[in-house]
């Protein structure tokens, strides 16, 4: 202990792999190498190319994990790398920049390998098995503070790498490595419940969350560059050579090609696998963990006395915990756009460093994107935080480009989109639809075909037109099949918020298809319970087709035409307490139209054009006379108290769910959790629809405004 390493000759090409396997196992071994050794510069400038079988990465791995508490070897590499990302930053010719470059993603691919290790198979909830600081015997270069905490040493260099550096053929990987390096330090998360606790152990992000501003808001611009500019890996561009030995980068767009000792698929399923932007995607999923991410904080009274023995961890409670605040999120909520100086609208200077990107570069790619869940979510972050994006989507004239996308995966939802996709898709539109000039603006737009919607030909539709139709088909999907109250909530409150502003629905509109249960003895909780979610539904339904009657009948003929060609079916909701006044305006629209028509109609049967026409005519004479005049519903979306405990456990389903250890995650349930789970649910389904059959209580009616 304290020499350098003797490392084998090198009378060849093939004693490269002699002197990795050496390097590597005294790396993973119990010989201590003190901090400012030149084993580590040995280590990190490896030319590899062979590989190591997963059954020995996992040997390797197993060995580090017993002798990283005496080696500290873990805590030492990470601080090679961050010398390495901040000799980057300072300006150096080419070819010393080309050494470092080997050395920062040789360091980062490997930290990257062992740390995922320790901490999927951590023992102690303060994840002690890091060994994040040195020795106090540890012999330590000059100007190196001995006491600083390493994971905030290595988050400022990470951070301030990839805020200041461009991303070039040169840097590309490095990029992507540090990227992948930060998923795995904040993985940390995957081992906490569901709900976050002032007790869990995230020491890199809650290292990230401390940093200054300034940095915070560069590395955010970086992320969201990287996720607008979409950069495809480089291809066959070669970075490093040395002489005759093998390339040390073969293929840019290899992530971690450096270090071919050990499989990148050890280290993470790679979501860009097979994709064409990898960067891009490595970066959103970075930056919605950062921004999602919460920090309970414990105060003085919610603290449990260790010394009582009846105190348990579970008597810290939400109500005596608080957010410490979330700095990334800050920086998303107060981005502005380049095209802007930094100012309100009545002139005020925005304080502080802040975001700046290109609103216009980043509606456009997420208009691209949204069939992937992830820019789903940024969406989602955008429209509910940052006040200033949502402005400028609304002054968009181009909104189709964005909404087609999220409507034709609506429309394909029964086939393989997930619950959290609809569930974002349609907060989206909820949160869209509480303005008043989007819902104007979108019946305005006339779409020539929708080419993907197979049940009728739709030409010269609305795009408002359409999300109608889109969202009342997903009313009904989720009526019949999901029965998800959520969901069918969100839908209804959309339509809600468009009724007034309806404009020419399309002929082919059709309202919901329900059931209604009807009352009487015998009814158990459960299916109590139901009959009043759909009650509730059908008034708000009610509600719906009140407001286009009352705000914007003259400007839809087709709905009038619909109500009169079906309108038997309101006869049962006369003389129900619940629905009685919303049906009393919908006979008063049809007395008139049907007096009308009866004076001027002989016994034979008009065909539907001359009805329609009679009733645009007959639209010319109506003045409401008669409508009780209702509060007119608006609805808008608000956080749940603790929506973390959604969004955290679905950003890291994301990210990361297949490629680690799933006896270890805690946050979310694993592959075959859910697939238990899913067995449990089909099971109860089939015996709430035996009850229901033989409760025989559901008298379908039917509402279906068809021509």
């Amino acid at each position: 202990m304290g020499g350098a390493p003797s490392t084998p000759r090198n009378t060849g090409g093939g004693d490269d792999v002699s002197v990795a396997e050496y390097l590597i196992s005294t790396f993973v071994g119990e010989k201590l190498f003190p901090l400012a050794f030149d084993y580590w510069n040995k280590l990190l400038e490896l030319p590899l190319s062979s590989r190591w079988p997963s059954d020995r990465v996992q040997q390797a791995c197993e060995l580090f994990g017993r002798s990283n508490g005496y080696t500290r070897h873990l805590a030492k590499l990470l601080i090679h790398l961050s010398w390495c990302l901040q000799e980057l930053l300072q300006d150096s010719d080419d070819d010393q920049a080309s050494s470092i470059y080997k050395r920062a993603v040789n360091a980062t691919y490997i930290s990257s390998v062992f740390l995922k290790h320790l901490i999927e198979n951590g023992k102690s909830d303060s994840l002690e098995e890091l060994h994040l600081s040195l020795d106090d015997s540890e012999p330590v270069p000059h100007g190196f503070v001995m006491d600083q905490d390493i994971q905030n040493f290595v988050k400022h260099s990470v951070l301030s790498f990839i805020g200041l550096t461009e991303v070039s053929p040169n840097s590309y990987v490095l990029h992507q490595e540090l990227l992948n390096f930060m998923i795995v330090a904040m993985s940390t998360q995957l081992l906490s419940g569901p709900s976050p606790g002032p007790r869990d152990t995230n020491p890199f992000i809650d290292a990230a969350i401390s940093q200054e501003k300034s940095l915070v808001c560069l590395a955010v611009r970086r992320l969201l560059l990287n996720y607008i500019s979409r950069t495809p890996p480089s291809g066959k561009t070669y970075m490093y050579s040395d002489g005759d030995s093998p390339c040390i980068l073969e293929r840019v767009g290899s992530a971690a090609a450096t270090f071919v000792l050990l499989p990148l698929n050890y280290l993470v399923n790679n979501s860009g696998d097979g994709s064409k932007h990898p960067l891009a995607e490595f970066s959103l999923h970075v930056l919605l963990i950062f921004t999602n991410y919460h920090r309970p904080i414990m105060s003085d009274e919610s603290l449990t006395d260790k010394s009582d023995d009846s105190a348990t961890s579970e008597s810290v409670s939400k109500g005596h915990a608080f957010s410490s605040g979330n700095i990334f999120s800050k920086a998303l909520t107060n981005a502005r756009d380049v095209e802007f100086d930094r100012s309100d609208v009545e002139g005020n200077a925005y304080p502080g460093p802040h975001v700046r990107i290109p609103f216009a570069s980043l509606f456009d790619t997420l208009g691209m994107c949204l069939a992937d869940e992830g820019a789903v979510l940024l969406l989602y972050s955008l429209l509910q935080r940052n006040s200033d994006f949502k402005e400028y989507v609304l002054v968009r004239t181009d909104l189709d480009t964005m909404l087609m996308s999220i409507l034709e995966t609506l429309y394909n939802a029964s086939k393989s989109t997930s619950s959290n996709q609809i569930y974002m898709m349609l907060i989206v539109l909820l949160i869209l639809s509480q303005d008043s000039s989007f819902n104007s603006s979108i019946h305005k737009m006339i779409l020539p075909s929708v080419p993907w919607y197979k049940e009728h030909l739709l030409h010269q539709t609305s795009l408002g037109s359409l999300m109608v139709i889109i969202l009342i088909r997903t009313v009904q999907h989720n009526l019949f099949k999901l029965r998800d109250v959520y969901l069918q909530t969100t839908c209804l409150a959309t339509l809600a918020n468009m009724a007034p502003h309806a404009h020419h629905l399309s002929e082919k509109q059709r309202s919901i298809k329900i059931s209604l249960a009807g009352e009487g003895d015998g009814v158990s909780e459960d299916l109590a319970a139901e009959l009043q979610i759909f009650t509730d539904f059908l008034r708000l339904v009610l509600d719906i087709l009140n407001a286009i009657l009352t705000y914007a009948l003259p400007r839809n003929p087709e709905i009038v035409y619909a109500v009169m060609h079906r309108q038997e079916v309101f006869q049962p909701f006369k003389n129900h307490q619940r629905f009685h006044e919303l049906v009393e305006n919908i006979y008063t629209v049809l007395d008139f139209f049907n007096n009308r028509m009866d004076s001027q109609r002989s016994d034979r049967e008009w065909p539907v054009q001359k009805v329609l026409e009679f009733i645009i005519d007959s639209c010319r004479f109506w003045r409401g006379e008669g409508m009780k005049m209702f509060t007119q519903l608006h609805f808008s979306y608000e956080q749940e108290s603790h929506p973390e405990e959604f969004f955290i456990p679905y950003v890291w389903q994301l990210a990361f769910s297949r490629c680690f250890n799933p006896d270890a995650i805690n946050l979310f349930p694993v592959p075959h959790q859910v697939e238990k789970q899913e067995e449990d649910r089909r099971g109860e389904e089939v015996e709430k629809g035996k009850e229901k059959k033989v409760q025989e209580l559901i008298i379908e009616q039917i509402i279906v405004l068809d021509p």
